[in-house]
């Protein structure tokens, strides 16, 4: 490898979620260069000093690059080589001299829904039955999620629920909704949810560290909610025309993976929108051959739609399915 005495810094919010990534990332790196050092720098980004302050929890519409200018700031500086970021939080325009150098291998892509066991329903003492999916939630039973897309989503399915937002990590949202009789569930993101450490069992159980009792969980899928552009999979951005990093990306890049997100970014860009918007997408490689699935609700208008093609010819697909639904 190019330069083997540098030492590699990964740049990495703070939060619990962006450190097992970021940490997952730097154990792959040290083990594929155990010649190389490899540090990570823990940097606070203006979206989770939002998220301290903010009533909700909710980083306003139009915040754009809230979890990532920092680090940005620090690769163009020199003060870091890689960020880390979960890649729906990357927004689709990269200043000048950074590029998406790796695109990391999709996690579960799908989303899932939490809601209380029979027991914890009557200890709460709100005298619902629940069900395992949204069609099965009681009447007029609140949601909470912060996230347009599901939303636009559970209201399209359920008109009659109530979406309410929330705030916190994912330990946080867990315990939340088994303390609080005002709330039914909450849609995670099973990536995230897997990657702390939590499951679900074949019962439904959720099971990990600090889990609350009486908490079940079922996942949705893409064909009930649309994930967001780029779910589940981890961006790497990185220093334009930088040997010893491109080396590196190289190794953490999944070529299936990023052909895909690719698509699902081209789509985004090309329909406006950024991480807020209440937009979903999906590309899979499916035969050789790459599928992109996409769901839109801007302007308050349901659209939906399908391309299918060459995986080398991945953003034009994302653009040609922008043209369809806008």
């Amino acid at each position: 490898m190019s330069n083997p005495t540098r030492a590699v810094v990964i740049a990495s919010r703070g939060s619990a979620l962006a450190l097992a990534q970021s940490n997952m990332v730097l154990a792959q790196c040290r083990v594929a260069f155990p010649n190389r050092t490899f540090d990570l720098k823990i940097i606070k980004t203006t979206g989770d000093k939002l998220q301290a302050f903010a009533p909700t929890g909710v980083v306003p519409e139009g915040g754009k690059g809230l979890f990532t200018k920092e680090l940005e700031v620090a690769l163009l500086n020199g003060e870091a080589d890689l960020a880390v970021h979960s890649l729906k939080d990357l927004p689709t325009e990269l200043p000048p001299g950074l590029t998406l150098a790796a695109v990391t291998k999709r996690a579960d892509v799908r989303d899932v829904l939490i809601f209380r066991d029979i027991a914890s329903i009557l200890r709460i003492g709100r005298g619902m039955a629940m069900g395992s999916t949204v069609k099965d939630l009681p009447q007029s039973a609140v949601v909470a999620t912060s996230s347009t897309r599901r939303q636009a989503q559970l209201l399209a399915m359920r008109p009659d629920l109530n979406t309410v937002p929330i705030r916190g990590n994912v330990g946080t949202r867990l315990s939340k909704l088994a303390s609080n009789a005002e709330l039914d569930a909450l849609v995670l993101a099973a990536a995230g949810f897997q990657r702390l450490g939590f499951r679900i069992g074949e019962s439904g159980k959720i099971s990990g560290e600090g889990v609350p009792d009486g908490l079940l969980g079922e996942p949705l899928s893409p064909e009930e909610m649309m994930p967001c552009v780029g779910q589940a999979a981890l961006g790497i951005e990185a220093r334009a025309n930088d040997e010893v990093v491109a080396e590196v990306c190289k190794f953490l890049d999944d070529p299936a993976t990023h052909n895909c997100v690719l698509a699902e970014r081209a789509f985004l860009a090309a329909m406006g929108g950024g991480c807020l918007s209440p937009v979903g997408a999906y590309g899979e490689i499916l035969e050789g051959r790459l599928r992109l699935r996409a769901v839109s609700f801007q302007r308050n208008q349901r659209r939906a739609g399908e391309v299918g093609g060459l995986a080398t010819e991945a953003v034009e697909l994302g653009r040609t399915l922008a043209e369809q639904l806008r």
